[in-house]
């Protein structure tokens, strides 16, 4: 059995969030520490800890996953800008909590994806 994460209790409701879109797949909240303007964090209902663990069996939840960040775009009045979706994985991906989640972010200009470093 997989362990049970802060999302999952979001998912299963006992954790109180701002779910701005929930089905039988996927549950969609706003950030509890947005760094955009729109930050909506989506994930998987199933608890999968990072990208590295998904499967076959998993395609329509990830292909859910795009799907539902479009929607909350329009929804969100960000789709005509642009956005950024971001899926952190392990360690050296900054993943901060072991249940694979999509971060939807805009509503500005975002710049670069990284800041150049400079190489010696």
């Amino acid at each position: 059995m997989t362990e049970e994460t802060p999302f999952s209790h979001i998912v299963n409701g006992d954790i109180s969030a701002d779910i701005v879109y929930q089905d039988e797949l996927v549950t969609a909240f706003r950030d509890i520490n947005p760094q955009t303007p729109t930050h909506i964090l989506l994930v998987p209902n199933k608890v999968i800890p990072t990208v590295n663990d998904v499967s076959a069996d998993d395609e329509s939840t990830m292909g859910r996953l795009i799907v539902v960040a479009q929607k909350l775009a329009q929804d969100e009045g960000i789709a005509d800008d642009g956005y950024r979706l971001i899926i952190n994985c392990g360690d050296h991906g900054n993943q901060e909590v072991y249940h694979l989640h999509m971060h939807l972010m805009g509503g500005r200009p975002l710049g670069p994806m990284l800041t150049r470093k400079q190489t010696d």
